[in-house]
């Protein structure tokens, strides 16, 4: 059973910014793909971003092209999500999802493993 802890959320000012961690454990091998989705207060959960098992492909929602980036450790095991130029509209919980794929997938019926979330909040 794959188990994934986040860590990183926290309090940040308008155009700060903020390194999330997602570390897998529970499976030797790495070879899964790895997202983040996040919720906002009275919305839905929505896609972030993804990343295949190498590194080698990622995808991106529009709303965070070009500001945050995701990638990979050495052991391709934690994912770390780095997000530049926040906005107030970031401001949301977090979450690391896995999924048993090669491709990468944004939809969140994909993704089987979810971690507890992380708050991250954008603030004047």
């Amino acid at each position: 059973q794959l188990r994934l802890v986040e860590s990183g959320g926290g309090l940040v000012q308008l155009g700060g910014s903020l390194r999330l961690s997602c570390a897998p454990s529970g499976r030797t091998s790495s070879d899964f793909l790895m997202g983040w989705f996040r919720q906002a207060p009275g919305k839905e959960r929505e896609f972030v971003v993804a990343i295949n098992w190498s590194g080698s492909r990622t995808e991106y929602a529009d709303s965070v092209k070009g500001r945050f980036t995701i990638s990979r450790g050495n052991a391709r095991n934690t994912v770390y999500l780095q997000m530049n130029n926040l906005k107030a509209e970031d401001t949301a919980v977090y979450y690391c999802a896995a999924a048993d794929y090669s491709y990468i997938y944004t939809a969140e019926y994909d993704y089987d493993y979810w971690g507890q979330g992380t708050q991250v909040t954008v603030g004047s």
